[in-house]
């Protein structure tokens, strides 16, 4: 059994999470901010679908790509060289989530979108963004969003949360932006939850939930100021 939160209930040590299903750790409380951020700051995330209660979640083991150990195959290397796409940061985040709602990061996601990303969640991420923590990566082709990600920024971690693309490796193209930028502001582990073959193949892998949650303590409690990256200049070049 897992426990029921109340709105001023604290999560429950990680310890107490289920094996089956991974991770599941608590239902209940809401996704106020203070919520919300007070659960990334211990490895945890919500995730639902429509007509079910909130659910928390910190899965054992857990997937993560620490920026320096990108992984750029030949064919991705290709289109960032082809340079017919612009990379834009926080100008359209609300579409940016509405988009991975219905759209997956590749072919066999796409057919059925995450239902997961409810209204609810959307909402709750959007005044997260307006705070200056949540934020979107973005490529864009002839105008049109043609891919990207969003996600949480916290001290020097990044939390991804979901993916999409219209286009041909658009979703890779706006990550590999990405973490090049969060490389530069030090950045020292960006979350990607749960293994997917999309992650492992641009270098992400799995580590044990202790590991994890050691390494998680050391880089939120930077001092970072939240701030929308929209106001931050685009780097030039990404090394390909």
């Amino acid at each position: 059994m897992i426990p029921w939160l109340e709105p001023d209930d604290p999560f429950p040590p990680l310890e107490r999470a289920l094996q089956q299903p991974s991770g599941l750790l608590a239902a209940g409380a809401d996704l106020s901010p203070e919520r919300l951020l007070a659960a990334y700051r211990e490895g945890i995330f919500p995730w639902y679908s429509t007509g079910e209660p909130i659910l928390w979640w910190s899965p054992d083991p857990r997937m993560v790509l620490i920026p320096s150990e990108l992984k750029i195959s030949r064919s991705l290397g290709k289109s960032l060289r082809n340079r017919d796409y612009d990379i834009r940061f926080d100008n359209a985040f609300s579409a940016v989530m509405q988009c991975c709602a219905t759209r997956g990061a590749d072919a066999a996601e796409s057919d059925t979108g995450h239902t997961w990303i409810t209204d609810e969640m959307r909402n709750a991420y959007q005044r997260l963004h307006d705070l200056g923590y949540a934020h979107s990566a973005e490529t864009w082709i002839e105008g049109e969003l043609a891919g990207g990600l969003y996600g949480v920024a916290i001290g020097r971690m990044f939390y991804g949360e979901s993916m999409f693309t219209r286009v041909r490796d658009a979703s890779k193209i706006a990550l590999v932006h990405l973490v090049h930028r969060l490389q530069d502001q030090g950045c020292g582990m960006i979350d990607c939850q749960m293994h997917t073959r999309h992650l492992a193949s641009l270098g992400a892998h799995t580590i044990p939930r202790s590991e994890f949650s050691l390494k998680l303590r050391e880089l939120v409690d930077y001092a970072a100021t939240p701030m929308k990256w929209n106001s931050l200049r685009n780097e030039d070049d990404v090394a390909a």
